[in-house]
């Protein structure tokens, strides 16, 4: 197979430092247009056009390498055999810097590109559920609502915390994983222990 050509790589680059700067432009304004992206990357509307036609490409193209990393993640949480409630702390930590540099798709989300996002998150939320149904089957998390539910306002509340973080930067990870934990249903003496124990 050839080598990536030196402009395929530049292209590539600028891509990247495009899509990179969005999430902050974007973290401290989600109504920020794709001008405001253009000059924060250091080129011209021209170019984050030639890469992303339209601001939902953009956000789309975000989802999509949120989803990628948040994934992974919990594929790879999941497929331990760990207690339920251990096995979302887990993911938890490893997924919080991840969770933090994506915390703007929870504004967007609610937003007009709400639909999009939905759609592409749709793997990740199920393999949530899946986790929260094992936990609700064993008894580890509370079952007063469906696996699907319980999993999206436990990990909504991950993506709020990470986006209150941001300004103050006084809550962190630990309080995230605890406060979603407890939202999961798990006991606060059993959530202290699973997050000390990390």
């Amino acid at each position: 197979m050839p080598a990536e050509s030196s402009r395929a790589r530049s292209t590539n680059a600028t891509r990247d430092r495009i899509l990179d700067v969005s999430l902050e432009v974007l973290g401290d304004n989600p109504d920020a247009g794709m001008g405001d992206i253009a000059a924060a990357a250091g080129v011209v509307r021209r170019t984050v056009y030639g890469h992303f036609p339209s601001r939902l490409d953009l956000i789309q193209t975000l989802t999509d390498r949120a989803v990628t990393e948040m994934t992974a993640v919990l594929a790879e949480v999941n497929a331990s055999a760990a207690e339920a409630d251990a096995a979302w702390v887990e993911f938890i930590a490893r997924v919080w810097p991840v969770a933090h540099r994506y915390r703007v798709l929870l504004a967007l989300r609610r937003g007009e590109y709400g639909e999009a996002i939905h759609s592409l998150l749709g793997p990740l939320d199920e393999l949530l559920a899946g986790l929260v149904k094992r936990g609700q089957d064993s008894d580890v998390f509370a079952q007063h609502l469906p696996a699907g539910m319980l999993s999206q306002l436990s990990y909504g509340a991950v993506f709020t915390i990470a986006d209150s973080d941001r300004t103050n930067g006084s809550l962190g990870a630990r309080a995230a994983t605890i406060t979603s934990l407890l939202m999961l249903g798990v006991p606060e003496p059993r959530a202290l222990v699973l997050v000390d124990g990390l």
